[in-house]
């Protein structure tokens, strides 16, 4: 896994203004592994798993089921029936 390339990707989205333009919109998976990839990053699905694992296990309890109640209420919207 090349997790320590996707903190790079997030560390120099600090450092390039374009790039931090790109990332503020919600990208697709591919979408992102391809901003690595013109970078000279290797990132995987698995990494960006990993990492959203590594936020979730950072977060206090009560953050993480503030988030998990906002996607229900998204999910809820969206699904109809």
């Amino acid at each position: 896994m090349a997790l320590a390339d996707l903190d790079r990707l997030l560390e120099l989205r600090g450092q390039d203004p374009e790039l931090a333009q790109v990332m503020a919109e919600p990208l697709a998976m591919d979408q992102l592994i391809a901003l690595a990839a013109a970078r000279g990053l290797a990132v995987t699905e698995a990494d960006v798993l990993a990492a959203q694992e590594r936020a979730d296990a950072a977060m206090a309890p009560q953050q993480l089921q503030e988030r998990v109640a906002q996607e229900a209420r998204r999910l809820r919207h969206f699904i109809q029936g």
